[in-house]
């Protein structure tokens, strides 16, 4: 997921937190367990937190929460503004908030930084208890579904007797997809964009060189880094490969095309910086360092390749048995990383399963990221499938 995608909303004359339409000032909050979990390995560790926000109001049945899924490197904070002065709101300001998509005058919106992570959620950068010392690599090793089953006991915490959707995109959507497989009565409607059953081989090569960027550099140290330090050059170019996975060739064509920096050293031929491109990657791999643990990175990417339906029920199909839920699979044309044709095919299991699905395929040039920029026909689909009381098949070819 790209770091660029946000525009400040709302009139020069309104604080930008004040926007209409906007959630307003938010704080994040930790949901602590503090009884053994288990996870999928195995493993075990004392407890956990994980830290999260919420947005408008739980009603009196308790059935009007939306688990909002976030992807390999977003975080709890998907909507409004952490203090007037950021530079940026949350992930999918865009589709949450008063009057929007995702509206929070209707409903009680929940996203947790998933377990495993490293924005205040219990990862490999957490101390362990046992040691007083940084897990590491000794971290338990992290799935979809650990993810899922500590989201749901966060979900329990704050009261929720039913979820009336889960929503995410790309590893969000895979977490969306398996909330509905793994609590069947307690999921009405799932909403899965850009995502997949499993990730194709190439898929699990790009994240393969990342890991290997990380794990060859020699500031990684087995893992074992102080918070201030650690791999940051791998982490980095881990950051840009993975960066170019997540957009389409037309899009950076058009945002940067062959331009070079106004201090390029015309056609001398050197290895300095010279276009632009190089400058926009680089960019993006120094910003994902000050925010993001390299471990964490590791555990998550592991967590996506290892995820993979068929292979853990014997078919798509047999996945998707227990599902009660109404889902709604949005694909988009551009998206190499996670082609139409995977999203395609999560619907046609559904069908095939008996369950009530649809799936929607979006036009755009924007790549695996689409799921994330502005865009009214998204909108108008999310929109139109958590409002309806009764849902119908939608006006999009399977």
């Amino acid at each position: 997921m790209t770091d660029d995608l946000q525009v400040a909303a709302g009139p020069d004359s309104t604080p930008r937190h004040l926007a209409p339409g906007d959630v307003g000032l938010v704080a994040p909050r930790d949901f602590v367990w503090s009884q053994p979990f288990t996870f999928k390995s195995g493993q075990k560790i004392s407890g956990f937190t994980l830290r999260y926000e919420t947005y408008g109001r739980l009603n009196a049945t308790r059935d009007n929460a939306i688990l909002i899924c976030h992807a390999l490197s977003g975080d709890h904070h998907c909507a409004g503004w952490h203090s007037p002065d950021d530079k940026k709101p949350g992930w999918w300001n865009n589709l949450i908030g008063p009057g929007k998509a995702v509206d929070t005058n209707r409903f009680f919106i929940v996203c947790a930084n998933v377990l495993g992570g490293c924005q205040g959620s219990t990862g490999p950068s957490s101390l362990n208890p046992a040691t007083g010392t940084p897990y590491g690599i000794l971290f338990p090793f992290v799935t979809i579904r650990d993810m899922v089953r500590s989201q749901k006991l966060l979900l329990d915490h704050l009261g929720v007797a039913e979820l009336h959707g889960v929503i995410g995109g790309s590893m969000g959507g895979m977490t969306a997809l398996l909330f509905a497989i793994e609590f069947p009565h307690f999921t009405h409607r799932v909403l899965a964009m850009a995502t997949t059953g499993r990730e194709s081989t190439q898929a699990i090569a790009f994240n393969e060189v990342g890991r290997q960027a990380i794990m060859q550099d020699p500031a990684w140290n087995r893992g074992d880094y102080s918070r201030d330090g650690g791999p940051r050059v791998g982490l980095a170019i881990a950051r840009m490969m993975a960066h170019i996975t997540y957009v389409s060739d037309a899009s950076m064509d058009r945002k940067f095309g062959r331009k070079k920096k106004d201090n390029a050293a015309g056609d001398a031929y050197t290895l300095d910086m010279q276009f632009e491109v190089e400058s926009y990657l680089r960019h993006q791999g120094q910003s994902f360092i000050n925010r993001f643990d390299a471990n964490s990175y590791l555990y998550i990417t592991r967590a996506l390749d290892q995820f993979d339906l068929a292979q853990a029920y014997g078919s798509l199909e047999a996945a998707f048995a227990p599902v009660e839920a109404d889902t709604l699979v949005v694909g988009f044309t551009s998206d190499w990383l996670f082609p139409p044709e995977q999203n395609r095919a999560l619907a046609l299991a559904l069908l095939r399963a008996g369950k009530r699905a649809s799936y929607a395929e979006l036009s755009t040039d924007l790549g695996h990221d689409s799921f994330l920029l502005e865009s009214e026909q998204l909108y108008t689909l999310v929109r139109g499938f958590l409002e309806r009381d009764q849902l119908y098949t939608f006006d999009y070819a399977i």
